[in-house]
């Protein structure tokens, strides 16, 4: 019998990414849609990640008041290098997503915003054991692409509906999540692009379905299993921690 639960939670996922498509219809092509779907999801994600994580600390504590993205940005400093060295990585209150999503339509330089903010989380990693992990992460996002719009009013618009669309998902806390939200993305994503181009998109990723069929036959008869991963050159484990997704989540894909 199919997971109508797990169905419907992909369903959902499927139709924000594709009225995210509809948004920005004309402006990027498939695979640099997918870069800016992606990357935002993964913005989201660790802006999600790193709050969450300091109000659950201080609320364990006694500070049950505590709201990390409520803090003043010059308050939360004397945290930055010990986040970093359990995170990885460190993000403003000022630059985390929901934060930068509230000001977004009014913000006249949200290009230059988002670029900045980028830069910011990328260089908290340097000299961190997740350097290499975040260094470029987001190069493939180009704020300022002609693509999104020929002036950097139209470019800001677009950017809007980016944020809002995947603001959008029902992404829940991932770690619980009944499906693989970022991977089920990435794989949806992927199909678009190779659709579009008139191809199968085995040349780009393993759909999750095979994974999952190896993983299982590799596992026939084991009672104890520590990890699997498919780490083939070019497939879809392999382009998902390209992204950071594995190293960031800490977490394994289990069957």
């Amino acid at each position: 019998m199919a997971d109508t639960k797990k169905e419907q939670e992909r369903d959902a996922l499927h139709r924000a990414i594709w009225a995210i498509a509809d948004e920005l219809r004309g402006a990027v092509d498939g695979w640099e849609f997918k870069n800016y779907v992606l990357g935002t999801m993964f913005y989201r994600y660790i802006s999600e990640n790193l709050a969450n994580y300091i109000t659950q600390g201080e609320h364990e504590a006694g500070n049950a008041d505590f709201d990390y993205a409520a803090m003043a940005d010059t308050a939360v400093e004397e945290f930055r290098k010990e986040l970093i060295k359990e995170k990885g990585f460190f993000i403003l209150p000022s630059e985390l997503f929901w934060n930068v999503l509230k000001t977004a339509p009014g913000d006249e330089n949200l290009n230059m915003t988002l670029e900045s903010i980028f830069r910011h989380i990328e260089e908290s990693a340097k000299g961190s054991a997740s350097e290499d992990n975040f260094k470029g992460l987001f190069d493939d996002f180009d704020v300022n692409s002609n693509k999104l719009g020929s002036t950097v009013a139209r470019r800001n618009e677009r950017l809007v509906k980016l944020l809002n669309g995947v603001a959008a998902m029902n992404l829940g806390d991932v770690k619980h999540h009944d499906i693989d939200a970022f991977g089920d993305a990435y794989e949806y994503l992927m199909a678009m692009y190779a659709s579009n181009a008139g191809k199968s998109g085995g040349e780009f990723f393993t759909p999750a379905d095979v994974s999952e069929l190896l993983t299982r036959l590799g596992t026939v008869g084991k009672t104890n299993i520590n990890k699997v991963y498919e780490l083939l050159p070019g497939c879809f484990t392999f382009m998902i921690y390209h992204y950071g997704f594995i190293q960031v989540i800490g977490e394994e894909k289990r069957f």
